[in-house]
C-alpha cells in the first residue's frame, strides 16, 4: 500500500518574505510511527525555516542511518541533501562544506549514528568548529532496530524488551562542550515554544550549532522504566534559560525584569534574547552549563534550553583561511594554475 500527501492548501495561507507558505517547507509523507518525537522536530524545522525566509535551494540537509536520519525526507524537499552511511554525516558534511560554503548545513542524527558509531566523527566535527547545525534525536534506544538500549541511555533504566542499561551515559551536550562547540541547546520535542526559537538561533549562528533533542519512541521506548518517554520528560524536565530569538527587521520587545534576560548579537544582526530563570545564569561559561547539567542529572532532571553561546569564537573556514568564494564556483586556471606556478610553490619549501 502507498500514500501520496495531498497537495491541496488554502489559497490565501500567509506567504514569508519569499513568498513562500507553510507548505512550500513540507516534504514527504512521514513513515514513522504515529506519535514519534521526530515529527515533531520536522515540524518545527518546518516552521522555523518558514518564519526565517529561508531559501529551500540553499540548504543542505544531511542524515546518516537510523530513525532520525529519514526525517529530512520529511521537510524541505526542494533542498538539497545527502543521507551518507551509519556515524558519517560528519565528514560528508565537511566536505561538501569545503566545496560550497554558502550552503546551510541542516544535519540530522540519532543517538545511535552520534553516540556510537560515530562518535569519533561527532567529537572531530566539534572540535573543528564546521558551520553547521548538528541536530540530535535522542530517544536512547536503537528505534529502526528493535529498541535496543543506545549510548545515551541513562544507567539503570529498562528498554521495552526489559534489557537493563549497564553503563554511565554519554552526554552529548557535556561532549559538544568540552570540544568547544560555541552553541549548545538541549529541548524537547513537544516543547515547540522552546525547541522553535532554538534551531532559529542556531540557523542563524556561524559555527558548529549544536541541539540534543529528547524524542521519545512511541513504539520501544515510552513505558514507565524509560527516562525517554513522554510521561517521564513531562514530569522531569526544567529549563535553565528560555531563549528568543528576534530577527533582525523585528522591533525588539521584551516583558523580563531588568537584570533578568540578556541580549547577544548574532553575525547577520540578529538578536538572541535570553531569559534567565536564574539571573546568575551565564550562558558563556561552558564549564557552568557541564556542572548543571550533571547536577539537575543527579537530582533526576532533564536541564533544557539554550546551555552555552559564545557567537565570537572562529569558525571553520576562518581558522584554516579557506578561499571566500566555494571551490565549487572556481575556474579551471584557479584550480589547475600549471607547472610554473606549481614549481614556484615546490621552490619556495626549498
Amino acid at each position: 500500500m502507498s500514500f501520496v500527501k495531498s497537495k491541496f492548501h488554502h489559497p490565501r495561507l500567509k506567504v514569508n518574505d519569499l513568498g513562500l507558505t507553510y507548505r512550500d517547507y513540507e516534504g514527504a509523507l512521514s513513515t514513522l510511527c504515529a506519535g514519534c518525537g521526530h515529527d515533531a522536530i520536522t515540524s518545527a524545522l518546518i516552521q522555523a525555516c518558514y518564519e526565517l525566509s529561508i531559501s529551500p535551494h540553499k540548504v543542505a540537509k544531511m542524515s546518516g542511518i537510523g530513525c532520525s536520519s529519514k526525517a529530512p525526507n520529511y521537510f524541505m524537499n526542494k533542498a538539497h541533501g545527502f543521507n551518507s552511511v551509519h556515524g558519517r554525516m560528519p565528514s560528508v558534511t565537511t566536505g561538501a562544506n569545503m566545496a560550497n560554503q554558502d550552503l546551510l548545513y541542516l544535519a540530522m542524527s540519532g543517538d545511535g549514528d552520534s553516540a556510537s558509531i560515530g562518535f569519533g566523527q561527532f567529537a572531530h566535527v566539534v572540535r573543528r568548529q564546521l558551520n553547521m547545525v548538528y541536530i540530535v534525536a535522542n530517544n536512547g534506544v536503537y528505534g529502526l532496530t528493535k529498541g535496543q538500549l543506545a549510548a545515551t541511555a541513562d544507567k539503570g533504566v529498562k528498554n521495552k524488551a526489559g534489557e537493563l542499561s549497564l553503563f554511565k551515559d554519554i552526554d552529548l551536550c557535556i561532549m559538544a562542550l568540552q570540544l568547544g562547540a560555541s552553541f549548545v541547546a538541549r529541548s524537547f520535542s513537544g516543547d515547540k515554544k522552546q525547541l522553535i526559537p532554538l534551531l532559529k538561533a542556531a540557523m542563524s549562528h556561524q559555527g558548529f550549532a549544536f541541539i540534543d533533542i529528547i524524542s521519545p519512541c512511541v513504539t520501544f521506548n515510552n513505558h514507565p522504566d524509560s527516562t525517554r518517554s513522554y510521561d517521564y520528560v513531562h514530569d522531569h524536565i526544567t529549563t535553565g534559560a528560555v531563549a528568543d530569538f528576534v530577527p533582525i527587521k523585528t522591533d525588539i520587545t521584551t516583558d523580563c525584569n531588568e537584570g533578568d534576560c540578556e541580549d547577544i548579537c548574532l553575525h547577520d544582526g540578529s538578536i538572541m534574547r535570553i531569559h534567565k530563570l536564574d539571573k546568575n545564569y551565564d550562558t558563556h561559561n561552558a564549564s557552568n552549563a557541564i556542572i548543571d547539567i550533571e547536577a539537575h542529572k543527579k537530582k533526576g532532571e532533564i536541564l533544557t534550553g539554550l546551555l552555552h553561546l559564545k557567537p565570537t569564537v572562529s569558525h571553520f573556514h576562518e581558522i584554516n583561511n579557506t578561499c571566500d568564494i566555494p571551490l565549487n564556483r572556481l575556474e579551471q586556471e584557479v584550480l589547475c594554475p600549471g607547472s610554473r606556478i606549481l614549481a614556484g610553490i615546490n621552490d619556495s619549501f626549498r
